[in-house]
């Protein structure tokens, strides 16, 4: 075709999950597990339930667009990150934020490096808009090599690098002692920090957006607060890179639902808190069960709500992904690059979500 703008022509599609939870009668998705997005495993506070019914009950709610400056939701984010309203906005998702940062710091051209492998749907924006996308990877056994990343930074001189904080599939961490370095030693390069999984790691950056205008930090709603189909995200930056953003964003496209059941979920954080501590405790279990099956697979730790799962071979790997998909457990299947093609990643839900893993695998293994 000769319509598509040429960056999208050889294109590789960012490949999406398992979607039958959404192809059978709401009744029979209680007997299917999606743990492949590591979206939460249970609903968020019921806060939102109310605080959404009460939004349907407005006469206004259907015809008008949503307001676009919403007070409370920024107060109780800035509350949450504990940082000025001047340095935070939210967006509808965290992809839709990574949109707007291509727009706004990324020009036809320029070199991004994405510390890989991780979630590919930024390579994706990024090079749909003509960057140049490279990738600085983790060791084989999925360890960091400081040395050779930034020997990838100092070659390739990107105008952004992308850091996933715990990073998605491997669950590595890095330091804000680590962070900061980077962004005294590169101060031409903008760091963008994922941090969509903070809440399960503890560890964050978002202080040093205080002192540097070579950070932005994403983050999201879908995770650890429950709100994946709200699709609501939130970033973290200087001042004057959150006024330079708002220069197109756009203000009127998150809905009034999204906006109201996020005012919900932020004002009951020890709802989600909890829940964190039983991801936490869910994922400990898991670990520690799957020694007996190391003959067949290795967990790999993590900081996120997920585990990498590791595999002699491929043909191992596929054997366990298919037969829990056969028992309507979905795990995602990791393509993202040689190193993960023996793996799959998933999800971490409660202790009893991951019993009853366990308990599937145990069918296949012993049978």
């Amino acid at each position: 075709m000769k319509f598509p703008n040429k960056y999208l022509r050889n294109l590789k599609p960012y490949k999406l999950a398992s979607h039958k939870i959404w192809a059978v009668e709401p009744e029979a998705r209680a007997n299917i597990l999606k743990l492949d997005w590591n979206e939460a495993t249970i609903p968020p506070s019921p806060k939102v339930m109310e605080r959404v019914m009460e939004a349907l009950q407005q006469p206004s709610f259907f015809n008008l667009y949503p307001t676009t400056y919403n007070e409370e939701l920024m107060q109780l984010l800035a509350n949450y990150v504990e940082l000025p309203k001047e340095n935070v906005q939210y967006f509808g998702s965290s992809d839709v934020l990574h949109e707007y940062i291509c727009k706004a710091f990324i020009s036809v051209g320029d070199p991004v490096m994405i510390l890989a492998p991780s979630y590919d749907n930024f390579r994706l924006t990024c090079q749909a808009n003509g960057a140049d996308v490279h990738f600085s990877y983790y060791k084989d056994d999925f360890t960091f090599d400081a040395t050779q990343f930034e020997n990838d930074i100092i070659t390739r001189e990107p105008a952004v690098v992308y850091i996933c904080n715990p990073n998605n599939p491997t669950g590595n961490v890095h330091t804000k002692e680590y962070i900061e370095h980077l962004l005294e030693e590169y101060p031409d390069t903008l760091f963008l920090v994922d941090e969509a999984y903070y809440e399960f790691s503890g560890i964050t950056v978002k202080d040093l957006v205080l002192r540097y205008d070579n950070l932005l930090i994403s983050r999201t709603m879908s995770k650890a607060f429950a709100l994946a189909n709200f699709r609501l995200g939130y970033l973290i930056a200087s001042k004057d890179n959150i006024q330079f953003i708002n220069k197109i964003r756009n203000p009127k496209n998150l809905s009034t639902l999204a906006q109201e059941a996020a005012c919900a979920a932020l004002s009951d954080v020890d709802y989600m808190w909890q829940y964190v501590e039983e991801v936490k405790r869910g994922k400990d279990y898991f670990t520690a069960v799957s020694q007996q099956y190391k003959e067949h697979y290795t967990v790999h730790p993590s900081y996120g709500n997920f585990v990498l799962l590791e595999f002699k071979s491929y043909e191992d790997k596929r054997e366990l992904l298919t037969y829990l998909a056969d028992h309507n457990i979905f795990a995602r299947d990791t393509t993202q690059a040689p190193m993960v093609y023996n793996c799959f990643r998933i999800t971490v839900g409660t202790t009893e979500q991951m019993k009853h893993v366990l308990n599937t695998i145990d069918l296949l293994y012993k049978k």
